[in-house]
């Protein structure tokens, strides 16, 4: 999924955005609003990708997720439109204001920035949220593919002994991602809890 990836930009440019305007304030150059606007530009557009790539992603993950997160699955998804066309209203007020070179008016804009990317980074705390409080899809879609590609396999063979085998290594295949995953997040699992438990 392309939405993981595009999170991370929508999250750090709007703040790399605020950075420069808050610089802007001080110095009060041209090419300090310039820079400004066009971080505020790119925001918009992170903000966008980040926004649709989500609407792609969320109607495949929505059946794995509990009740509750389905329903924190809906807010996130509509507070990321909401992101993303008010960075694209500032944007447009930053360009005219700098256009103009009207400093109140791009003051205003750096205050917005500022508390868009607080709640940015709050809309970031809801994504995580989905993945680890209320289901973690990624893991059930690559059970999913490996099961049906082993079950693909299996058509193919006539003895027992080598459907029986497929079956294990997709299974041991399960568990090597399941443990590179959670290494990834640093997730412990109860089994691997129990055992440094055991050997303490």
């Amino acid at each position: 999924m392309l939405h993981p990836a595009s999170t991370h930009f929508a999250i750090v440019l709007p703040v790399i955005a605020s950075i420069l305007g808050i610089i802007y304030l001080f110095v009060r150059t041209q090419t300090a609003s310039k820079l400004y606007t066009r971080a505020t530009i790119f925001a918009t557009l992170t903000l966008f990708v980040a926004w649709y790539t989500g609407s792609q992603a969320g109607p495949e993950i929505y059946n794995y997720l509990s009740q509750e997160g389905q329903g924190l699955l809906i807010e996130h998804k509509k507070l990321g439109l909401y992101l993303a066309i008010a960075m694209a209203l500032i944007s447009v007020i930053a360009i005219v204001a700098c256009k103009l070179q009207k400093f109140s008016l791009t003051a205003i804009t750096v205050i917005a920035v500022l508390i868009l990317s607080a709640t940015t980074l709050f809309q970031g705390k809801m994504g995580g949220q989905l993945v680890y409080k209320y289901g973690t899809p990624f893991k059930s879609f690559l059970i999913m593919e490996s099961l049906h590609e082993a079950t693909a396999s299996v058509e193919d063979e006539d003895e027992d002994e080598a459907k029986v085998e497929i079956y294990q290594d997709t299974l041991d295949d399960i568990e090597l991602h399941n443990e590179e995953i959670d290494s990834f997040y640093g997730v412990v699992s109860l089994d691997k809890e129990e055992s440094d438990e055991e050997d303490e």
